[in-house]
């Protein structure tokens, strides 16, 4: 098999340097158009192929942008990589994609990234970095961007938590429920800085209904369907079991509705249950559920990073909406149940 024609072979053709040959295959303008038609003969000539590193030559740029996720069949994860994927494609660039999978691929990651400039923007979807790995992430030199959190003064799309949770916990309290339930998910390996807002939005909601805290309804699982089946199993073991649950994913919710149903309870007949995301299995299963728009934050960190690109003014903290989607998990409390008259 012959030997793959490089942007040196072009140049040696054309009788130009290396550099020159980029410019002129990239159309850049301070090339004159005899140099630029010769070089596109010899190009054609040899059957070149441009490469992104090749073309980046003389602008200092790969045309690509790095995504970094640490789950890919999560709903949320897949719907933002989906939504920032076909802004980037429309762009003209190419995803770098980076799957960190667990903390041990975590560590390599960060501790190769400074000589691995291989895009021209970062985007991080749904994970926090320490201070280290900020560091590491600036030392490259890149535009860094975030969906879902923040990371330092960087540009960051992402809903509000705090008001996400509200719009939830609300919802069960507007019912007439004040024995509710919190299930916290937790991801440790990935991220142990995790939001804080939709765990604060259910104290200070509790708080602003007169509801004293009971630290007993709050159950920490690691992030699954079965850490929520686990968790409202110990909520029901209470000896006063919660009459509503407020689950922090969809995914753990539908793992509470399951235990529920299992043990022989209605939803929401005996107990309501509530999430936050409207996965597409929302829907088919009827829960009651705050919708963000996952897709759309990873659009607008694509956005982002092509702005930072271009040179272009960008949005330090953008703020996407939040609704609640009402539908037959939850209720108001049975009659007869404590606080309930």
């Amino acid at each position: 098999m012959p030997e793959p024609v490089n942007l040196a072979d072009v140049a040696r053709l054309a009788k130009v340097s290396p550099a020159t040959a980029s410019r002129a295959l990239s159309d850049h303008p301070h090339v004159a158009e005899a140099t630029r038609a010769r070089v596109w003969e010899a190009a054609r000539a040899l059957e070149y192929v441009v490469s992104p590193d090749a073309s980046g030559l003389a602008r200092g740029t790969t045309g690509r942008i790095a995504v970094v996720v640490p789950h890919l069949s999560r709903w949320w994860f897949g719907a933002a990589l989906e939504g920032l994927s076909d802004v980037v494609r429309e762009a003209g660039r190419d995803v770098l994609l980076y799957h960190l999978g667990d903390a041990a691929a975590r560590r390599a990651f960060f501790a190769e990234l400074p000589a691995r400039r291989r895009a021209d923007a970062v985007v991080l979807l749904g994970f926090g970095v320490d201070d280290a790995e900020r560091a590491r992430l600036e030392r490259i030199g890149v535009g860094i961007v975030s969906a879902g959190t923040r990371i330092g003064n960087h540009p960051s799309v992402s809903i509000d938590e705090y008001v996400a949770g509200r719009q939830a916990v609300d919802h069960l309290l507007h019912l007439g429920h004040r024995r509710i339930g919190m299930i916290v998910t937790t991801d440790p390996e990935l991220d142990p800085g995790q939001p804080e807002g939709r765990a604060a939005a259910y104290r200070t909601a509790l708080a602003d209904a007169g509801v004293a805290h009971d630290p007993a309804l709050t159950v920490s699982v690691p992030w699954s369907p079965e850490g929520g089946a686990r968790a409202m199993g110990e909520l029901l073991g209470l000896s006063d079991p919660p009459t509503a649950v407020y689950a922090h994913t969809d995914e753990v919710a539908l793992g509470a509705v399951g235990t529920l149903r299992r043990a022989g309870l209605a939803v929401p007949g005996d107990v309501s249950v509530i999430g936050i995301d409207d996965h597409p299995l929302a829907a088919l299963t009827d829960l009651s559920t705050v919708a963000q728009p996952a897709a759309e934050q990873g659009a607008v960190a694509a956005r982002m990073a092509l702005a930072t690109l271009a040179g272009e003014p960008v949005e330090p903290v953008a703020t996407l909406p939040t609704r609640l989607v009402i539908r037959g998990s939850t209720a108001p409390p049975a009659r007869g149940v404590r606080g309930v008259s």
